[in-house]
C-alpha cells in the first residue's frame, strides 16, 4: 500500500483527530439529539459511519474489517438486521457462526467504535426477499408492510426479540455499549404511494411500537418524509447535502451514501470514483450535515442464497473502500481517510458554529463555520461540472477544481480537495494456488443428479389440480420447483400430431423443459411473465411432461414486491397442434417435488445422509444436472483466497460443506458500454464501468476461515452445463502500487502479505503525467529521483521517501510546484 502523510496536518492536530475516532468501551453514555446533531453526554458530534454487513463476511474477518475501518479515519460501524437468517422458520432462532451479531456488535465495542443498528427488519440491502423469511408470505390473510395485524405482530415479535438480546448484553449506550442509534422499518418513503392510508397507518404504528422498546437511544427512519416524532427522517442515495429533515429538532443525517452499486448477473461491473464520493461527503457536511454512513464500506459476498434480486450476484464488493475479501481498494480508502481527518479536525466548528455562506455564482460557493470558541474552519465548493473557478475568500485566491470542494480547517489553508487524489493507487493481482505438491491440475470425481424418475413424473411430494406460486409452495427452502404432469394423446384427437410445440407461460426466472424424459429446451426470464414455447415429439399415448423453474434471489425492493410472483403461476401450460389448436394443461394433476436429490442428500456435505458414490471414469464435461467434487491443498500465506470458476455454467459450490454462493460465469456483460470515466458530473451506475464482453463474475470469495490445513474438498453442482478442467485457487493481492503527491509530501509504498517491492517501474520528481499504469514524464525532473528511490525501496517490503529537493535532487521546473510520480511492484 502507499500511504500518504498530510503535510498541514500537525502532529499534534494529528492526535487529536485520531483520538475523537474512540471512546472508551464500557462506560455509559446518554445519547440525545438537537437540530445540529446526535449530542453524546451533552456534547454534540460528528458521526463518520461505514456498512459493514455481519454475514456477508465470516466471523473471522470482522476484527479486521472493522480495525481497517478505524484506521480509515470512521468512528461508527452500520449494519441491518437480516430477519430471514435469524428466523428461518417461525420461533426458531439462528445467531450462530457469521449470523452472530452480538458477537459482531461487541467485536465493534471492543474496537472503541459507536454501533448504528438498523433493525428493519425490511432490509432490501439487494438480500434475498429483502430479508423478509418466506415462511411470513405462506401465513393466511397476511399483507406486508401495511396496517395488516398479521404482519404487525409478527414484525413487533422479532424487534422485540433483537432489542431484548441486546438489552440482555448491555450494548446500548446508556448501558455502556456501542450502540447510539437504532432502526426501525426501511426506505418505506420510496414506495408508500400504492398502500395509501393503510401505509401511512403502519408508518404511525411502527414509530409507536418501536418507542414503546425503550432503547434509551434515538429512532431513526430513512427516506420517510412523514416520519413521526420521535422518529429522525433520514437520508439514502448518492448525494444527500440538500437534503433536509422533517423537524427542526432533527440533525442532518445520511444513513447510506452509495460508494458503488450492486452487480446483476448479465451486467457490467459498476464503479464510482473516490473523486466524486469525497465531493459528496465535502458536500454533505459544508450544508450542515453531522452523521454520515458509507454504503457499503464493505460490501462483501452473498454466501448460500442469501442474494436478492432476481439475477443479484454472489459478489458484493460495491465498489467500497474495503473490497469484497477486505483488501483496502486503494485510492478511495485513503482518499477518504484523508478528508475524515481533516473533518474530524473542524468537528467543534462543525456542530457549534454559527454558517455563513457567500454564492458566487455558477456552482461556486464560500462556507465558514464559525464557533463562539475555537477555530473557524471552511468549505470552498465548485459544482460546475466542467470548468475550474478562481475563488477570492478572505483576501487570498483559490483554485477550486470543477466538480470538487477544497476544505480550510483553518479557513486560511487548503489541505485537502476532493478531486485532487494524493492516496495510493493499487492494481490488485490474482497469484496462482502456491500450496506444496499440489498437482498443476485439480482432479475431479463426479455424479449425475438422479431425475429419470422426477421425468416421469414419480416422487412428487404433493399434488394439486392448478399452477402454484413457486414460494408459496417451496417457502423458498430451494431455488428449484418441479412441476410434472401427463397427457394421454390419441391419434383420434383432433389437435393431435407428432410434431406439436410445448408452451408454457411462466414468470420464474429460470425453466427447463422435459417431455417424456428428454430436455426440449431451457429459456432465461429476465423479468416479469415471459413465454416458452419448444418444439415437442409427441406420443399416441401417454406423455410426461416435467417443468422446472428456478429463482435467482427473489424479489427484494419495490411496492408490494412480495407479491411478485415466482414459477408458473396460473400458465397457461399447453400443447399446441394441428390448425395451431391448443390443449390447456393448466388444470390437470399436477405433481409437485421441492428441489433436487442431490440437495436433499446433502451430497455438498463433509457428512452426507447417504453414500453419494463418486466416480473418476469418464468425466463428463458440459453436461447438464452434475455434482463434480475435488480436493485441494490451501494457498500459502495469509491473502485472500478465490476460485476460479470459468468454464463452468451455473450452479452452486461448496467449500467443506460451506457454500460460498450461485456461479453463473456464462452470464456475461453487454460488449459495449465501458470506457473512460470523468468523475465531474452527476453520478449514476451506468457511468463508470468495466468488463464489458466479460463474464459478470468469475471468482469467488473462499474465506480463510473455510479452510483448513492439508485436503480441502471443493463441490460442484453444474444446472447448464460447464467445463470444470479449468477450475483452480489463486490468492488476491495488491501488484502495482503508485502514488503521486506534490512537493512537502511523504509517500510510503508497501506490500502486501509479506511480498517485497521488486522493481521501481517509474520515478519521476517534477512535473510528471499521467496515472497509475501510464505515467509520462513531464518536461522538468530531477536526475536523481529514479535512482533515490530504487535504492531506497527495492528489496523491502515498505519504504518512505518526502517529496523534497534535498531527498530527490533538484529539478529545472522553476516556480512550478514538483510532483512526484511512483510505480512500483509487488512480487
Amino acid at each position: 500500500m502507499v500511504r500518504i502523510e498530510m503535510g498541514h496536518l500537525g502532529s499534534g492536530l494529528l492526535f487529536l483527530v485520531l483520538s475523537c475516532l474512540s471512546y472508551s468501551p464500557s462506560i455509559a453514555t446518554q445519547v440525545s439529539h438537537d437540530g445540529r446533531a446526535l449530542t453524546i453526554d451533552g456534547q454534540r458530534r460528528l458521526i463518520l459511519s461505514g456498512s459493514i454487513h455481519y454475514p456477508r463476511s465470516t466471523a473471522e474477518m470482522w476484527p479486521d474489517l472493522i480495525q481497517k475501518a478505524k484506521d480509515g479515519g470512521l468512528n461508527a460501524i452500520e449494519t441491518y438486521v437480516f430477519w430471514n437468517i435469524h428466523e428461518p422458520r417461525r420461533r426458531e432462532y439462528n445467531f450462530q457462526g457469521n449470523r452472530d451479531l452480538i458477537r459482531f456488535i461487541k467485536t465493534v465495542h471492543q474496537a472503541g467504535l459507536y454501533f448504528i443498528l438498523r433493525i428493519g427488519p425490511y432490509a432490501c440491502a439487494e438480500w434475498n426477499y429483502g430479508g423478509f423469511p418466506v415462511w411470513l408470505h405462506q401465513m393466511e390473510g397476511i399483507q406486508f408492510r401495511t396496517d395488516n395485524q398479521i404482519f404487525k405482530d409478527e414484525m413487533q415479535s422479532f424487534t422485540a426479540h433483537i432489542v431484548n438480546m441486546i438489552k440482555e448484553e448491555n450494548l446500548l449506550a446508556h448501558q455502556g455499549g456501542p450502540i447510539i442509534l437504532t432502526q426501525i422499518e426501511n426506505e418505506f418513503g420510496n414506495v408508500m404511494g400504492p398502500y395509501g392510508a393503510a401505509g401511512k397507518k403502519y408508518v404511525e404504528w411502527c414509530a409507536k411500537m418501536a418507542d414503546s422498546l425503550n432503547v434509551g437511544v434515538p429512532w431513526i427512519m430513512c427516506q420517510q418524509a412523514d416520519a413521526p416524532q420521535p422518529m429522525i427522517n433520514t437520508c439514502n442515495g448518492f448525494y444527500c447535502h440538500n437534503f433536509k429533515p422533517n423537524n427542526a429538532n432533527s440533525p442532518k443525517m445520511w444513513t447510506e451514501n452509495w460508494t458503488g452499486w450492486f452487480k446483476k448477473w448479465g451486467g457490467r461491473d459498476p464503479h464510482r470514483t473516490a473523486e466524486d464520493v469525497s465531493n459528496a461527503v465535502a458536500l454533505f457536511f459544508k450544508n450542515g450535515g453531522t452523521l454520515q454512513n458509507y454504503y457499503m464500506y464493505h460490501g462483501g459476498t452473498n454466501f448460500g442464497r442469501t442474494a436478492g434480486g432476481p439475477y443479484i450476484t454472489t459478489s458484493y464488493d460495491y465498489d467500497a473502500p474495503l473490497d469484497e475479501y477486505g483488501n483496502l481498494r486503494q485510492p478511495k480508502w485513503g482518499h477518504l481517510k484523508a478528508l475524515h481527518l481533516v473533518l474530524l479536525s473542524m468537528e467543534n466548528a462543525l456542530v457549534n458554529g454559527d454558517v455563513t455562506t457567500t454564492d458566487y455564482g455558477h456552482g461556486a460557493t464560500a462556507t465558514m463555520y464559525k464557533p463562539a470558541n475555537g477555530t473557524a474552519g471552511c468549505f470552498l465548493a465548485n459544482q460546475n461540472g466542467t470548468t475550474d473557478v478562481l475563488i477570492t475568500f478572505q483576501g487570498l485566491q483559490y483554485l477550486v477544481p470543477a466538480w470538487s470542494v477544497s476544505i480550510l480547517p483553518d479557513c486560511k489553508n487548503n489541505v485537502y480537495n476532493t478531486a485532487k487524489i494524493q492516496a495510493q493507487t493499487s492494481i490488485m493481482v490474482k497469484k496462482p494456488n502456491a500450496a506444496e505438491n499440489e498437482p498443476a491440475q485439480l482432479i475431479w470425481q463426479w455424479r449425475a443428479e438422479k431425475i429419470k424418475d422426477t421425468l416421469k413424473g414419480q416422487h412428487g411430494s404433493f399434488t394439486s389440480t392448478q399452477l402454484l406460486e413457486q414460494k408459496m409452495a417451496t417457502g423458498d427452502t430451494s431455488d428449484y420447483l418441479w412441476y410434472m404432469t401427463s397427457v394421454h394423446m390419441s391419434k383420434s384427437d383432433p389437435i393431435y400430431s407428432k410434431h406439436m410445440t410445448l408452451r408454457v407461460n411462466t414468470t420464474g426466472y429460470v425453466l427447463h423443459a422435459f417431455v417424456n424424459g428428454k430436455l426440449v429446451g431451457s429459456q432465461l426470464g429476465k423479468s416479469g411473465n415471459y413465454i416458452f414455447e419448444a418444439p415437442v415429439t409427441v406420443k399416441p399415448k401417454k406423455n410426461d411432461i416435467t417443468l422446472l423453474s428456478a429463482t435467482v434471489g427473489l424479489p427484494n425492493y419495490g411496492a408490494f414486491f412480495d407479491k411478485d410472483p415466482a414459477g408458473i403461476v396460473s400458465g397457461p401450460v399447453e400443447l399446441v397442434g394441428n390448425g395451431n389448436v391448443s390443449k390447456d394443461l393448466s388444470a390437470s394433476q399436477w405433481s409437485y417435488k421441492i428441489g433436487l436429490n442431490g440437495y436433499a442428500q446433502e451430497v455438498y456435505s463433509e457428512n452426507p445422509k447417504h453414500d453419494p458414490k463418486w466416480t473418476t471414469e469418464a468425466l463428463p464435461l458440459n453436461r447438464r444436472m452434475t455434482w463434480y467434487k475435488t480436493t485441494f491443498k490451501p494457498p500459502l500465506g495469509e491473502e485472500p483466497v478465490v476460485v476460479d470458476l470459468l468454464g463452468m455454467g451455473k450452479g452452486e459450490a461448496w467449500v467443506n460443506g460451506q457454500s460460498i454462493g450461485r456461479f453463473w460465469p456464462t452470464f456475461k456483460a453487454p460488449s459495449d458500454g465501458c470506457g473512460n470515466c470523468d468523475y465531474r458530473g452527476t453520478y449514476d451506475p451506468n457511468r463508470c464501468t468495466t468488463g464489458c464482453g466479460e463474464p459478470t463474475q468469475r471468482w469467488y470469495h473462499v474465506p480463510r476461515s473455510f479452510l483448513r490445513s492439508g485436503d480441502n474438498t471443493l463441490i460442484l453442482f453444474e444446472e447448464m452445463g460447464g467445463n470444470p478442467t479449468q477450475v483452480n485457487f489463486q490468492t488476491v493481492t495488491v501488484g502495482t502500487v503508485c502514488g503521486m503527491i506534490t512537493e512537502r509530501n511523504k509517500v510510503e509504498l508497501s506490500c502486501q502479505g509479506g511480498r517485497t517491492i521488486s522493481q521501481i517501474q517509474f520515478a519521476s520528481y517534477g512535473d510528471p503525467q499521467g496515472k497509475c499504469g501510464s505515467f509520462k514524464k513531464g518536461i522538468c525532473e530531477s536526475s536523481d529521483a529514479f535512482s533515490a528511490i530504487e535504492k531506497a525501496c527495492v528489496g523491502k517490503t515498505s519504504c518512505s521517501i518526502s517529496a523534497e529537493d534535498t531527498t530527490l535532487g533538484w529539478t529545472t521546473c522553476g516556480v512550478v510546484e514538483n510532483r512526484l510520480a511512483v510505480q512500483a511492484v509487488c512480487s
